[in-house]
């Protein structure tokens, strides 16, 4: 008896040594470079800005997000486990940013730009997570969807991922420079700017045939990035990117309603060299879709346009469009003027526009709201200003603007 006590005690110590009956060991804790890299690359997504409702539980999720198709509701990124992504593995937030699979197999809507995120390297991935894992957690459960029938169906996802999207890495282009590389990475992935500036078809899948061609954004449309020369980047330089991306303003034009809340929240926070990055990519792009041509206005809508600007736009854009760049923008060459579909601009004129403030450029401007001109007095000041000035862009119409007041 002795000597099989004494044999299995043998057995169970070498089984200890072995480690068989040891505590299996816990993955390492993220190092404090790897979750300051999570934040930048998080800032750099701005995943703040679509998955904050409330500002006192950032990342709690639950903001509504208006699509042509119905709403939808950000999910919570905070480590909560039961209702944010605490309880999720690496490898399941892997697979929610590449592929837009939740850890139960519901597909995710497009509306969270998965057919971006999937072009980041798994370490970028797994940083941000870190990150996430430093914020408070908070318990909140998103509402349910608001799709048109049979949008609210997810099942449906699996066709139109047959169809529109496509899994993968970006990989470096080799005759590249590495900041070319750099602004590429963060703007075909991780900014996911062609969520907003490119054209999407009847699915609202991206036309791929015209990247960065321009795009209606709810009620607004967010311009073309290549280097058209009426609509899109060609007459800004490099520095003049930077400076809009990182102050929301430069010599040409300021950001608008929707593209103030990227900057306010993302590209105003992120560093020096990622921004000049994307500005030295976005400026490498060619010309896509050619601009539509332009038929001249009436002579009678120009002189009516101009009448009505000179009576209630002059005191800050000057007589010849020049107003004061940097807090009035200049209307001469303007490529949010002189987009071929002319939303932002009715818009601003409808509703009025607040200048953002940056620590860049802390002093305010604002625009009042015209709304009691009639449809026809907007459109005409709307085509003068899109046409005065050397500028060139279709006319706009009253119907134009009666359908702009029902969309706000």
């Amino acid at each position: 008896m002795q000597r099989r006590y004494r044999a299995a005690t043998a057995i169970l110590a070498a089984l200890i040594l072995c480690g068989a009956f040891a505590t299996p060991a816990r993955a390492a804790e993220p190092s404090d470079d790897v979750i300051a890299r999570g934040k930048a690359l998080a800032v750099a997504g701005d995943c703040a800005g679509c998955h904050t409702a409330d500002p006192a539980k950032p990342f709690a999720g639950g903001k509504r997000i208006d699509t042509p198709f119905g709403a939808v509701f950000s999910p919570n990124l905070t480590p909560d486990r039961d209702t944010g992504i605490g309880g999720w593995s690496n490898d399941e937030f892997v697979r929610a940013l590449r592929t837009g699979v939740s850890p139960t197999g519901a597909h995710y809507y497009p509306a969270f730009p998965y057919p971006y995120f999937t072009r980041l390297i798994r370490d970028d991935i797994l940083a941000i997570r870190a990150y996430l894992g430093t914020q408070a957690p908070v318990s909140n459960t998103a509402p349910p969807p608001e799709l048109r029938w049979p949008l609210n169906y997810r099942v449906l996802m699996r066709a139109w991922n047959a169809l529109f999207f496509t899994p993968g890495i970006l990989q470096p282009d080799q005759s590249r420079s590495a900041e070319w590389n750099r602004g590429r990475y963060l703007v075909e992935g991780l900014g996911h700017c062609g969520a907003c500036h490119t054209p999407k078809n009847a699915f609202g899948a991206d036309k791929r045939h015209q990247p960065f061609g321009g795009s209606m954004v709810q009620s607004m449309f967010a311009p073309r990035l290549d280097g058209a020369t009426r609509g899109g980047l060609k007459s800004w330089s490099v520095d003049d990117i930077v400076e809009y991306l990182q102050s929301g303003r430069n010599g040409h034009s300021h950001a608008g309603p929707l593209m103030s809340e990227v900057v306010v929240n993302s590209t105003s926070k992120m560093g020096d060299a990622d921004v000049r990055a994307i500005a030295v990519y976005l400026k490498s792009l060619p010309p896509g879709a050619p601009e539509p041509a332009v038929a001249p206005p009436s002579p009678a809508q120009m002189s009516d346009g101009e009448r009505i600007y000179r009576g209630a736009c002059v005191a800050c854009h000057e007589v010849d469009g020049s107003g004061s760049p940097r807090v009035y923008p200049p209307l001469p060459g303007n490529a949010n003027l002189q987009s071929a579909n002319p939303a932002s601009t009715l818009r601003i004129i409808l509703d009025g526009a607040q200048t953002v403030t940056t620590p860049r450029a802390p002093n305010s401007g604002s625009m009042p709201a015209y709304p009691k001109l009639s449809d026809q007095e907007v459109a005409d000041v709307a085509t003068y200003i899109r046409n005065a000035w050397g500028n060139a862009a279709t006319a706009v119409t009253a119907d134009d603007v009666a359908a702009a007041r029902k969309t706000k």
